[in-house]
């Protein structure tokens, strides 16, 4: 982690209040969506001021492009799954953010999207500390 890459970034008071802390990768904060309906990963590029995806850099975009790789195979792994979603919406958080979420086949919103489909369900402190257990560990071997 660089000072550059900290230097006046501040995640998004929405994002901080609806997930959990992960890690840090090289580039994105990793969040853990509060939802236990959808095992569902946030990463959020460490850079102040960003909304678009097309405000990164070449390096940025590719180091993105790997992160987003990685919790994709982090998620298949602590979650098997019959879809992984990959977005980056920002209509109401504006802040740039990637959502990575592992959809099974007959899940709360199937086959729809997440975005308002019902109530969240938060998880338990205890499933949420082994699941971001799990994820820390599944990140690590990517």
């Amino acid at each position: 982690m660089s000072d550059a890459t900290e230097a006046g970034f501040a995640l998004d008071p929405r994002l901080a209040h609806d997930t959990a802390f992960v890690g840090d990768d090289v580039l994105c904060r990793v969040l853990l969506m509060d939802d236990a309906r959808f095992p569902w990963l946030i990463l959020v590029p460490r850079r102040a001021g960003l909304t678009e995806l097309d405000a990164l850099g070449a390096a940025d975009s590719a180091q993105l492009a790997r992160e987003v790789h990685g919790a994709m195979r982090a998620l298949r792994t602590v979650s098997p799954c019959d879809k992984l979603n990959v977005g980056a919406l920002g209509n109401v958080v504006r802040q740039l953010h990637v959502h990575v979420v592992a959809r099974c086949e007959g899940d709360a919103a199937w086959p729809g999207p997440v975005w308002g489909s019902g109530a969240a369900r938060p998880y338990t402190p205890e499933a949420r500390h082994a699941l971001i257990a799990r994820l820390r560990a599944a990140l690590a071997r990517t």
